[in-house]
């Protein structure tokens, strides 16, 4: 009898491992990190299963995420970040399906890509890119489950055809009364194609000033303006303390080049219950 409870103490614990490993497996995509866009780039996967990734300026080292041929749905997930072994010496990004990205500058040793509010329920592949020559040493690619869902609440809303930094718009203070840390800027946008420009910018300024906000304040240029892609229809900034203050004082200020604005929305996080 002994025999036969440890015999079933040993299977269920087995059982036990290569569950909590499975679920482990699922959120740890490092390994799916195979290939590059550009030829001339290389990859190795090391044996303690990072990744030296020898970069060129915008190629990008890349996972295949698709299962049975088909994108995979990440609703259940909050965010991806990678980290990295040691830290960056150029501009990086994260790239979800060519869609959505999320951008910083040298230095960091993770960088994080946030999926509230964004459709994420077909995702084909991810490539983490870099802005320059480098040699980045990927430590791991991890996904976040999601313990909140997020509001809208529109602030703007209309039709502001940028053009060559010709148009902005102007957000009033007052709807910034209930906006507090932590909440989310979303800009709505389309990218001008018919334009031969092959970039396009966003620009956000407290109203009446030349400050830039804090939030993004990692992805910004020299000119304290934001890349957008091709692709790219929506655009947020976590606010700091200092933003909302500022915002809630002067207002908010959006201007660019050659993307057509019609929305200006504010996400507020609301964390799910244990029922939820």
């Amino acid at each position: 009898m002994k025999s036969l409870a440890l015999l079933l103490l040993t299977v269920v614990f087995f059982c036990s491992c290569e569950q909590n490993e499975s679920m482990e497996d699922k959120t740890d995509i490092t390994s799916k990190f195979c290939s590059t866009w550009n030829i001339h780039e290389s990859m190795e996967q090391n044996d303690d299963g990072s990744i030296t990734y020898q970069a060129l300026p915008w190629g990008g080292l890349v996972a295949d995420v698709k299962e049975n041929n088909m994108g995979v749905d990440w609703s259940d997930y909050e965010s991806i970040t990678v980290e990295f072994a040691e830290p960056t010496t150029v501009t990086t990004q994260i790239m979800v399906s060519d869609e959505l990205k999320a951008l910083a500058k040298p230095g960091i040793s993770t960088l994080t890509c946030y999926f509230d509010g964004y459709d994420v329920k077909y995702v084909d592949e991810i490539a983490i890119q870099a802005d320059d020559t480098s040699t980045l040493v990927v430590k791991s690619v991890r996904l976040t489950p999601a313990d909140a869902t997020w509001e809208r609440m529109n602030i703007w809303k209309g039709d502001c055809v940028m053009g060559n930094w010709e148009n902005g718009f102007v957000v009033n203070a007052n709807l910034f009364a209930d906006v507090n840390e932590g909440d989310k800027l979303e800009i709505v946008f389309t990218a001008d194609k018919e334009n031969p420009n092959t970039y396009w910018l966003l620009k956000t300024i407290y109203n009446t000033t030349d400050q830039t906000l804090e939030g993004n304040n990692n992805e910004l240029n020299d000119w304290g303006c934001v890349l957008m892609g091709a692709k790219t229809t929506t655009y947020r900034i976590v606010l700091t303390a200092n933003d909302v203050n500022n915002l809630r004082n002067y207002g908010l200020f959006v201007n660019g080049f050659y993307c057509n604005v019609t929305q200006c929305n504010v996400l507020r996080k609301h964390y799910k219950s244990e029922e939820e």
